[in-house]
Formats: structure tokens, sequence, C-alpha cells
């Protein structure tokens, strides 16, 4: 991690806006397609007994019921797969698919990090004036191996992995930064977990949107909020803090 900034007396550091945090998965690198992949050698798996219409939303349904007990992430994805195998083939899954399925767990989990168009040069742009905080939810191991392999930890002054995004945890977050919750702003590419909860905790909310978005992650975007914000692009962040 980089160390803080020093003090800044630039125009960007004068207005009210001091910490940005940022999402990691499909803000600043390729997450969905990963599980969507897999999700289609599941159905493979299991062609045999269902098709992939009622395979796919018996997992959905499996990984709803399991979120509060699993968290998120691919090693509970994992377990609803194979929850969902014995339930599709009425338990007679065989040990073979259920090895198939851990091997699809373990790619996953060990799947090259591809950062998204613009992101190093918009970290690049934003850092020196601006603490940044990455906020991200998930299996731990996880997404330390991400965040280390994406080459991008030197730009954040802290990173927070947590079990959950709510407003109650934003504002703890943010409560521990410069301005509080009301000089900070979340980026990310989910309205539910990045952006709502942060505006609920009194920050900036940004949305950038993605081509894929896990159907567990869809909200309505929070329209005639004043500290709502879209941009089409990450490339676009600079732009809007200077409108700001």
């Amino acid at each position: 991690m980089r160390r803080p900034a020093a003090a800044c007396t630039s125009p960007a550091m004068a207005r009210s806006i001091t910490t940005i945090g940022f999402d990691a998965d499909d803000t600043l690198w390729h997450n969905e397609s990963i599980f969507r992949l897999t999700q289609e050698q599941f159905h493979s798996m299991l062609a045999d007994y269902a098709d992939p219409g009622h395979v796919g939303d018996k997992l959905l349904a499996a990984e709803r019921r399991n979120i509060g007990l699993y968290g998120f992430g691919v090693k509970g994805f994992t377990l609803s797969m194979i929850e969902t195998a014995i339930e599709v083939t009425g338990g007679k899954v065989p040990a073979s698919t259920i090895k198939e399925i851990l091997e699809a767990g373990r790619a996953m989990l060990s799947h090259p990090v591809e950062t998204l168009p613009g992101v190093h040069d918009t970290l690049e742009a934003v850092a020196p004036d601006y603490s940044l905080i990455l906020i991200t939810k998930g299996d731990l191991f996880d997404q330390e191996r991400k965040l280390a392999q994406s080459g991008l930890g030197d730009y954040f002054d802290g990173v927070e992995i947590v079990s959950d995004k709510t407003a109650d945890v934003y504002a703890r977050i943010f409560g521990q930064t410069e301005g509080g919750p009301d000089a900070a702003m979340m980026v990310g590419n989910s309205l539910k977990s990045d952006v709502i909860p942060a505006i609920e905790a009194g920050s900036w909310g940004v949305h950038v949107p993605h081509d894929l978005t896990w159907d567990l992650e869809h909200a309505e975007p929070p329209e005639g909020q004043e500290r709502f914000r879209q941009i089409a692009t990450i490339e676009r962040l600079p732009g809007l803090l200077e409108r700001l």
C-alpha cells in the first residue's frame, strides 16, 4: 500500500470530497465473466438431468439461501453448485461430477486477474489528491490474491474486505477518514452494494455500469438522490470530480 499522501493544496483537495472508495470485482478487474463461464460448465455437467434454465434457477435459489451462511465469493458459489447438483439429480449425482465441480471452483480461485480498461490511468490520476480505499466483499484469501496480482495495491491507503456492504459498513469505514462519510465517495458497478448503501451512509455513490451483473446485485437507480452519479466508464471519474 502506498503511504498517505502529503498535504495537498490543489483545487481537488479544497473540495468537500477527501476520500474515494473503490469496489474491486467488475469495477477494477473482471470477475462476473469467470462465474458465467463456470456456470456454463456446470450446466454441461448436469445436461443429462435438466435443461440449463432449470439448473440456473436452482443454482440462483441456492446462492440466495446460502449467502447468509457462506458469504460472497467462489467458495460459497462452489458449495451452492454442489447443493444444486444433489437437488437436480435427486441425490444421484456421481462422485465424479462432485469432483468436477470442486475442480472448477479451484480453477476460479487461481484464475489470472485482468484489470478493466482505464483503471490504472484513473487511479494514477486521482491518487495524488484523494485518499483511496479499496472496499470489497468476498473471500478474504481470494480478494487478497486478486489485489496482489492486479498490481493496483500501491494506489490504496487502505483495504477493507467485508462480509457485506451496508450503510453501517460504509459509515464505519468512512467514519475513520478525514471529513467522515459526508466527504467520501464510493465508486462501483453494483447499485445494490456500492451505490445505494453508500448514499444511505451520507456519502456520494457513483455507478460505473458493467456489461455483466449478478442477478442478486440488481437494483433500481436511486434517481432523485442528490449524491447519486453515473458515469459510462471509470475513465470519466476525474472529470466528474472536477465538476463536483
